[in-house]
């Protein structure tokens, strides 16, 4: 901990009072539950800009006056090329949350929109990630945390079954394959997108919905973003089965792998005949 004798504000104030149940709470489950933090880690928080990830720098900010071991927390925001409007938002908000974040400015939307504009969106995520992970060795940084929540676990688990054909889901915490001894972890993976929400409009906070300048030079149709359709699906299913949120969620811990025709372990494609003539004369 490096500031537990910093004045506490507003907004940090109501993530322990207001919203302790539904954002706090939860946050501190994540960390517990998945260890995912450390005495010694040096986390670098990553801000887009948007609510989720403003929450969390919040959220950090918070756990360094109450955590019973020591850390350290590193707020970066990485801008790929946003136009001057957002970026003057983001400065705007950071300013107004008492922030103390680290700028670092990039070419990645011009890059990735020059090499391949087809598929510019997958070529700028990765490159994206690649920069946060670069910025996050440089600072010291051990560990890189990111602002996703449940409702993000959810809907990418839904999207993957719906449009990719696999039962994948978005992990709490993952070793980089491309930086030795650097981590990925996501401690809010037990708070609601809603909460998040709540807590933004009880301070008046407005955020940047979308900052992709893909989006922007191609004009799309936000009601036809596969994620927002996710949402609708889920939104009409929960009207129906008003537990299906916590079932996708409980679903990808609860897999039998006595019955499904197969799964991939390191790479490697495994079937359900692989096994099938050892369990003869097993009850069906």
């Amino acid at each position: 901990m490096t500031d537990g004798n910093r004045h506490i504000d507003e907004y940090e104030k109501s993530l322990s009072t207001t919203y302790r149940r539904g954002i706090w709470s939860r946050f501190v489950k994540g960390l517990k539950e998945y260890k995912l933090l450390s005495p010694g880690d040096k986390v670098c928080v990553c801000i887009s800009g948007g609510k989720d990830s403003m929450c969390l720098a919040k959220l950090f900010m918070l756990l360094q006056r109450h955590s019973d071991f020591d850390f350290e927390a590193k707020f970066l925001v990485m801008d790929p090329g946003y136009n001057s409007e957002n970026r003057k938002l983001i400065k705007e908000n950071i300013k107004k949350l008492h922030i103390p974040a680290t700028f670092i400015k990039t070419d990645i939307f011009e890059i990735a929109n020059a090499r391949d504009p087809k598929n510019a969106c997958f070529l700028c995520a990765k490159m994206r990630r690649g920069a946060l992970y670069n910025a996050a060795k440089n600072l010291g940084c051990n560990k890189i945390a990111l602002g996703h929540h449940y409702d993000d676990v959810i809907e990418t688990t839904l999207m993957n079954m719906l449009n990719s054909g696999s039962f994948q889901t978005m992990l709490p915490k993952l070793h980089s394959t491309n930086f030795e001894g650097m981590e990925l972890i996501r401690p809010m993976y037990f708070v609601r997108e809603n909460d998040i929400k709540l807590w933004a409009k009880h301070h008046d906070l407005h955020f940047l919905q979308c900052a992709c300048r893909f989006t922007e030079e191609a004009a799309i149709d936000e009601n036809r973003s596969m994620r927002k359709r996710t949402k609708e699906l889920i939104k009409e299913l929960k009207k129906e089965i008003p537990q299906v949120e916590f079932n996708i969620f409980k679903a990808s811990e609860n897999v039998t792998l006595d019955m499904i025709l197969g799964y991939k372990d390191k790479g490697i494609q495994h079937s359900f005949l692989d096994e099938y003539d050892k369990k003869e004369g097993d009850n069906d």
